[in-house]
Formats: structure tokens, sequence, C-alpha cells
């Protein structure tokens, strides 16, 4: 199982001083900066694009985009998305027929590539193939589209079976998740934890964030003691 990985979902943030935001996630401890690009067609709400991703990157040059593409044609967004300093673009199974070619083109413009399912999505779509293939898989514990949703924990399935199939690969949690049901996300499987307003809307954020890597951490260390 890989490393513990925080990575907060700006859409619970506030949006008029973005970069701010970012900036302030990092500086209490986070990994990554979950970023949801919304087209109103795959989904029905619209967030931000390629534009303002770029002028995230050029006011906090460090941050790692970790860019999650709820689109209908996701391949058509590759080159924009890279030239705008993402470096992870992960896409829906459900929004695309050939995903192995989307995740090509991801890799041709050296960003790293991430494959998510919906929660009707079973997770034996993901064969062994497209698994191997991609840097990170996103198990959804919400309905794509909207942030403020319950926690779904019947996903947590998924997570399991992943994690036994692919043991040393990134597995992302999103949608609902907080310090009070990380513990649950890792032991399920997941290492990747996408949090929105229970970071944004903490106190204290970088407790908040610690608690999450805590819970991740202690469950890769049982799960190596048990190997």
């Amino acid at each position: 199982m890989s490393k513990a990985i925080i990575s907060p979902s700006v859409l619970a943030s506030d949006l008029s001083k973005l970069s701010d935001e970012c900036q302030r996630m990092i500086d209490n401890g986070c990994d990554w900066l979950h970023m949801d690009v919304m087209d109103g067609n795959f989904v029905p709400n619209i967030t931000m694009g390629a534009p303002i991703l770029s002028c995230v990157q050029k006011n906090v040059p460090d941050i790692f985009m970790d860019c999650h593409m709820m689109v209908a044609d996701p391949a058509k967004w590759v080159p924009e998305i890279a030239q705008a300093g993402g470096k992870s673009y992960t896409f829906h199974y459900e929004a695309t027929s050939d995903p192995a070619s989307v995740i090509s083109l991801i890799h041709s413009h050296n960003m790293r590539a991430g494959l998510a399912i919906s929660p009707e999505t079973p997770s034996s779509v993901i064969t062994e193939s497209l698994g191997s293939s991609v840097d990170l898989l996103l198990v959804m514990t919400v309905r794509p589209g909207r942030g403020g949703q319950k926690f779904m924990p019947e996903c947590l399935e998924k997570v399991t079976d992943l994690r036994k199939r692919f043991p040393g690969k990134n597995i992302q949690v999103d949608g609902g998740v907080g310090s009070g049901n990380a513990c649950q996300c890792a032991k399920a499987g997941s290492n990747v934890l996408v949090a929105g307003t229970a970071i944004f809307g903490a106190q204290d954020p970088k407790k908040t964030i610690e608690e999450m890597r805590t819970a991740v951490n202690d469950e890769i260390a049982e799960a190596a003691k048990s190997q």
C-alpha cells in the first residue's frame, strides 16, 4: 500500500480567493489540491477550467494539482490541463468508450493518469490492463457533480476489491470524507483521501489533515505487519 496522501477539494474553499486558499492548505500540510473540473454535461454543475488552473499555478508554483475531470469528453481537455499545470488528470470510466487511449494521451502530456468510477459503476469494469496502466484509481463515495453529499459507505467494498487486485496503486476516495470516517476509508484500502468541507471548514485544518494522515498511515503499518 502506498503512502498517505491528503488532497483537499477546492470546491469547498472560498473560490473568490482560490490561490490564497490553496496556499493556506499547503501551509497546513496537505499533499495535493483536488481541483474539481465540471463541464455541465457529464455532471449538471459547472466549476473551473484550464484558465483558472493556470492562474492558480502561477500564483502557487509549488502546487500539485490533482485534477478530477468530470467532463463528457475527457480526451479533449488533456492538452489544456497539462499546459495549465495539471500534475494528475483523473477522468471517469463512464465518460468514454476507450479509456485506454485517454490514459495513453494523458501520459504523453507528462501527467499522471487517474481513472474514476461513480457509485453505480462496479469495480469489475477496471480490468487488469486498465488498472495496471493508470497511476491512480478513484472510487467516488458520493454521486459526482455537487459537494456536501452524504458519504456512501457501501462504495468502500470497491476500494477493498481494487486494493486486493492492485496492492501498490494509489487508491483515492472522494465524497463526504473527513476525520470521522478516514479510518474506515483507510481500512478498506484507500491511501489518498479527498475532503472538502471537513478540511476547508475546520477550525484547525492542520489538525484535521494530520488526523486523516495518521488514520491512513496506521492502517498501512498494520497491513505491513500482516504480510
